[in-house]
């Protein structure tokens, strides 16, 4: 059944969604204010850290191993989303939450305390493991606290409390590295995390974030399938550090990699993900094409002006300020969308990121201005801002009750695996062109264009993520989420 918009709810429903509370209620004040706080400084503690780790790396005699420093964070989040999403389910998302911010600040203190490169690249570990605990706690916790109608609110609102991070966070770690020291970096914000820590034991102890009322009653193990999430994480690290370099060892590597990610990976999905199956399987596929997509021009973008293009530095910061500014201002249009299905949206912020690669593109031409190229990274944010949110709605609408923590685990799983995949692609097909002897250029340039591959078929595949009708309707009855049921083939 199609969604149903305002003009075609009765009266007396319109009026009762009205007047249902809102995120700052009586009713989920403390709930909003508290995950606000936490991916205030959570977003803090990213922005800050990562323009920190290569004064860090260089410090600690650790330049050479700065890609083990750097991909730590990534393949331990997956292992993070599954530990966080079976936690949430069994106990509710409150807990896990509030072990991964604490385990946030204790990587912080791990991280600037380092007295080797080995140690900074273990704290990133941990600092990975508490980001994938956090990321689906808090979406678990949003699909268990609030009602159908405010969850793409509440989302909305989650992205724009990245926006003073983004425009603050950088400058003032450089600023703090500079005039004293970047250890100093990671105590500070070690300080401040402490609070929204002691802010969720005490405010989210009520009932609606305590857990299921019941065990889960589907087909899925009851224990989570921790050894299958470490073995991907190494199939993600191996992979990482194999499309490094052009030669047999890295190739070898890289072969390792995948290979393992091929065979253990798709036991962390639902069933369908990889042929998108109707409902949840193919948003999680959807989720991990737009993940992948996005933070491959983000990583790649940024090399290609320095490395090629010698464009100003002030420039790839001013990219990254932009791109998280209109990502949060994109996801704030969705929340007010109310009427508009979310598939829909899905469809508009894929086409949105393919018209980001071709300015990719564009902008590794030699003759063009480098900020055709720099301007992709705000324009794919729009995209993102406007499909991500939507996605997260759609799987926590197709999520059964009692399983939203092992949904949003499999959604955070899929968005790390895609980063993974498509970047090693993307520099697998860019290491390819430069050693068969084309310019590094031509080689960015092809490494971009195989973006449009994934934008193109998310659009083409977002109608088969679409949810249910009539769902805004129930939630305005019952005030609580309706969670049951998701499409099949």
């Amino acid at each position: 059944m199609a969604d149903l918009g305002a003009d075609q709810l009765p009266c007396a429903l319109v009026t009762e969604v009205s007047k249902a509370p809102g995120l700052f209620s009586r009713t989920h004040a403390a709930a909003t204010a508290s995950f606000a706080a936490v991916m205030f400084l959570t977003g803090f503690a990213a922005l800050a850290v990562v323009p920190t780790l290569p004064t860090a790396a260089r410090d600690l005699d650790g330049v050479g191993l700065f890609p083990v420093v750097a991909g730590c964070f990534v393949t331990a989040s997956l292992l993070g989303g599954v530990l966080g999403g079976h936690w949430a389910d069994r106990a509710g998302a409150r807990r896990p939450l509030a072990a991964g911010v604490v385990l946030t600040v204790v990587t912080l203190v791990v991280s600037g305390g380092s007295v080797s490169v080995w140690q900074l690249a273990a704290g990133r570990l941990l600092d990975g493991l508490a980001a994938g605990m956090v990321a689906v706690s808090v979406n678990a916790a949003i699909g268990q606290a609030y009602p159908e109608r405010l969850r793409p609110r509440a989302l909305a609102l989650m992205s724009s409390c990245w926006i003073i991070p983004s425009l603050a966070g950088p400058p003032l770690a450089g600023l703090v590295s500079e005039w004293w020291s970047w250890r100093a970096v990671f105590f500070g914000l070690a300080a401040l995390t402490l609070l929204p820590a002691l802010a969720l034991v005490v405010v989210l102890r009520g009932p609606a974030l305590a857990g299921p009322e019941a065990a889960p009653t589907d087909d899925h193990p009851s224990r989570p399938p921790l050894l299958v999430a470490a073995v991907v994480s190494l199939g993600a690290a191996l992979g990482q550090y194999g499309v490094s370099g052009w030669d047999v060892r890295h190739l070898l590597f890289a072969a390792a990699g995948l290979g393992l990610l091929a065979v253990f990976a798709p036991r962390l999905l639902p069933v369908g993900t990889w042929r998108a199956a109707r409902g949840l399987p193919a948003t999680v596929l959807l989720r991990a094409l737009s993940s992948g997509t996005y933070f491959t021009i983000e990583a790649l973008v940024p090399l290609m002006l320095i490395a090629e293009r010698r464009a100003p530095a002030v420039v790839i910061g001013l990219a990254f300020t932009a791109a998280a500014v209109v990502w949060a201002g994109a996801s704030w249009v969705q929340g007010r969308l109310e009427n508009v299905p979310r598939h829909l949206l899905v469809a508009v912020g894929a086409l949105v990121m393919a018209v980001a690669v071709g300015l990719a593109v564009a902008g590794t031409l030699a003759r063009g201005p480098y900020l055709v190229a720099a301007s992709a990274m705000p324009v794919a944010a729009v995209g993102m801002g406007l499909l991500a949110p939507s996605l997260t709605v759609l799987s926590l609408s197709h999520s059964p009750s009692g399983r939203l923590g092992h949904t949003s685990g499999a959604m955070q799983t899929s968005q790390n695996l895609g980063q993974v995949v498509v970047l090693a692609l993307s520099f697998a097909v860019l290491n390819t062109c430069v050693a068969g002897g084309a310019s590094a250029t031509a080689g960015y340039g092809a490494a971009f264009g195989l973006l449009l591959a994934p934008t193109l078929l998310i659009a083409l595949l977002a109608v088969r993520a679409r949810g249910t009708g009539g769902r805004v309707v129930a939630a305005a009855r019952t005030d609580e989420p309706s969670l049951t049921g998701s499409g099949s083939d």
